[in-house]
């Protein structure tokens, strides 16, 4: 693995680019993007992946989100679709500039949050040529679903008067994405299995990472709200696609969004499968699972669609 570093405008991108077994600097690689879940780093779930998919022969590279992690930009914690998008833009930027990648071998996964986001870079960057999700989540989408109507406009008003708050030189708001452990979750009677299983994975299981706060800077909701990852998709989403769930249905509606992405691409290689029994969080670091997917389904697609 290499520590490397690429811009986004202004702001430095911190990555890490995992390369193959007996990895030959002279030879031209086919390499793969992670784009992870939102409040993730990417020593976490894209490292997982990165790691075992250069074992499988391709150069990988995850990196953590602008203004977050140990990438640069203010404010820290900001969660900005457009920004996110175009970091994995500029990830592309990058790797064409690395002799040892073939530029016409780019694909691309995302995972929860970060499907949504792939899909959206996917559709006017077609320098990517192959795109898998897993467990995806358009998360604006996501936000207005869970919200009601009447609370997403006071939530708006709460926004808007935070920013003026702000700019007249009151400190940042940042709120939990998640609760910080489960005695947190349980103490504010949270007893939603998906939440219970991110508190879990994040905050206190071997994959906590002090890089990934937990904290979401709360104006980043105005641009969460107004998010659409897949309204372009039947115009745009060209590539070949797969489209990978988890089983076992929860609140983050990832089985959802997996089947309205997968409907509305209009691409004719698709595919669209299901981990049986397995969960959102699950398809994050659970090697039953992960293994599967890596090795049944992502190996032989990015293989297929990645040819010399």
């Amino acid at each position: 693995m290499k520590c490397i570093t690429f811009k986004n405008r202004e702001i430095n991108i911190a990555g890490h680019l995992y390369l193959p077994n007996e990895f030959d600097e002279s030879k031209q690689y086919a390499a793969l993007i992670l784009a992870t879940p939102g409040s993730s780093v990417k020593e976490q779930i894209g490292g997982i992946y990165a790691k075992k998919l250069a074992r499988a022969g391709f150069v990988t590279l995850t990196f953590d989100p602008s203004y977050q992690g140990e990438s640069g930009g203010e404010p820290r914690d900001l969660e900005e679709p457009s920004t996110r998008v175009e970091d994995i833009r500029c990830a592309v930027d990058n790797l064409m500039t690395q002799s040892f990648i073939d530029e016409a071998r780019i694909g691309l996964i995302g995972i929860c949050a970060g499907g949504g986001y792939a899909v959206n870079a996917a559709l006017t960057d077609h320098r990517i040529k192959a795109i898998s999700t897993v467990v995806a989540t358009d998360i604006g989408r996501a936000f207005r679903q869970i919200i009601p109507m009447n609370d997403r406009l006071t939530l708006l008003a709460e926004i808007g008067k935070q920013r003026t708050a702000e700019a007249r030189g009151a400190s940042q708001r940042r709120d939990p994405w998640i609760p910080d452990s489960l005695k947190g979750a349980e103490a504010a009677g949270i007893d939603d299995p998906a939440t219970l299983e991110a508190v879990t994975f994040y905050r206190e299981s071997q994959y906590c990472h002090p890089n990934s706060t937990n904290r979401l800077l709360f104006t980043s909701f105005g641009h969460l709200l107004g998010f659409d990852a897949l309204h372009l998709v039947p115009e745009f989403l060209i590539q070949p696609l797969e489209v990978i769930v988890g089983g076992r249905r929860g609140s983050t509606g990832q089985y959802e969004s997996g089947e309205t992405l997968y409907s509305l691409s209009p691409t004719t290689d698709k595919s669209f499968f299901e981990v049986d029994g397995a969960g959102h969080y699950d398809l994050y670091y659970k090697a039953q699972y992960v293994d599967q997917v890596i090795g049944e389904r992502l190996v032989p697609f990015f293989s297929k669609h990645l040819v010399k």
